[in-house]
């Protein structure tokens, strides 16, 4: 267990995977900030003593600023954050439009950098490390046909390649980045689609569900010796060809 209480500042916070590690963290007797466009209207989660609820588009520096003064303020500091927040869609490559790109790169590259940036500069302030571990996605490194996802693999790509850059540019203090790479999980995202069509993305033939998700971010958050890892819980889908 968590003790004395550490905080860990969780994005897209509101809903499936992010309330999940939410709720996760909390029973492990973290301290909470959860952070969406529409958290404190959550129905999955609810303003409590450890958990502090705020409301924004975590895509903007002063979203990112607000969520950080609010965890310093309420719990006094920033161990751990988890950059869950994100957009995924799919469509044939030419058919993405200068919006939809936009939309993905504010979402999930701004979402991760200006509280990734914030984050580090308080961790390193408090001279006791910290771990910041970011959700991308298993179809990054294992493409599969039918399932045209070009823009959306390229922030989420892009955000693995990040985690190891700053794995090497901050190991010496202690801060640690690594990545959940999740394939098919049974979450809102995918509420309205088939099951048996969902298991048939993974060779084990299984959907994830968002407590498996929460307990890989989990793990990482606390795993003290990893660091520039991509913990892939996709039921071997980047293994390859099935």
């Amino acid at each position: 267990m968590n003790s004395p209480p550490k905080t860990v500042i969780v994005t897209g916070a509101s809903q499936g995977i992010g309330a999940g590690i939410v709720k996760a963290f909390l029973a492990r007797g973290y301290d909470v900030v959860g952070t969406a466009r529409s958290a404190t209207k959550s129905k999955e989660l609810s303003a409590s003593e450890h958990l502090a609820l705020i409301d924004g588009d975590i895509g903007r520096f002063e979203t990112a600023q607000k969520v950080a003064e609010l965890a310093i303020k309420k719990f006094r500091s920033i161990d751990a954050v988890v950059a869950n927040a994100g957009i995924f869609f799919v469509k044939p490559f030419t058919e993405y439009t200068a919006d939809d790109f936009r939309a993905l790169v504010s979402t999930n590259l701004e979402g991760f950098i200006y509280i990734a940036q914030l984050a580090v500069k308080q961790m390193q302030a408090q001279k006791t490390g910290g771990s910041i571990v970011s959700i991308t996605g298993a179809l990054a490194d294992n493409p599969i046909a039918g399932v045209p996802a070009s823009l959306s693999m390229i922030t989420k790509g892009g955000l693995n390649a990040a985690m190891r850059s700053l794995a090497m540019e901050y190991a010496k203090e202690h801060i640690r980045f690594n990545a959940v790479a999740p394939g098919v999980v049974d979450s809102t995202l995918h509420a309205k689609e088939p099951k048996d069509s969902l298991k048939k993305l993974t060779p084990m033939g299984t959907v994830s569900s968002v407590e498996e998700i929460a307990s890989a971010v989990v793990y990482l958050t606390e795993a003290r010796q990893i660091t520039g890892e991509v913990l892939h819980v996709d039921g071997g889908a980047h293994i390859g060809k099935w």
